[in-house]
């Protein structure tokens, strides 16, 4: 068995803190995104996109580990968007971008490297 003291954080754990910037909603998504992890991201996501905001922001900036399960969960959304809602996803990093960009996925999503980036491009429509 495996103790852990009470004030250690494991820095691989799933958490999705969500915010509202102006007309935006930040979900903020940090450890890893992965089979177990992803149906988590796909629940706020849905729960969000519900009360149809005028943007969604997915911002992975603080994910360690992006496994096809979370890329998925991404593109899924981004199918059901309905306008005038927006999906972007801010990923910045090997962890992040650079697996969306190998499978191609920056031509289907709108990526940021940053979340000023991606509140600014939201801002001007």
């Amino acid at each position: 068995m495996i103790e852990q003291s009470g004030d250690s954080v494991d820095p691989t754990a799933f958490e999705v803190g969500k915010h509202q910037v102006d007309q935006a909603v930040v979900l903020t998504v940090s450890g890893e995104v992965d089979m177990l992890s992803a149906p988590r991201l796909a629940e706020a996501i849905q729960t969000t996109l519900a009360t149809g905001p005028a943007a969604l922001i997915v911002d992975l900036s603080k994910v360690d580990f992006l496994a096809s399960a979370g890329m998925t969960v991404l593109v899924t959304a981004q199918a059901e968007v309905v306008p005038p809602t927006r999906l972007v996803v801010v990923a910045n990093g090997p962890a992040t971008s650079r697996p969306l960009k190998l499978m191609g996925l920056d031509s289907v999503l709108p990526l940021y490297s940053t979340l000023d980036s991606a509140l600014n491009r939201i801002g001007d429509r």
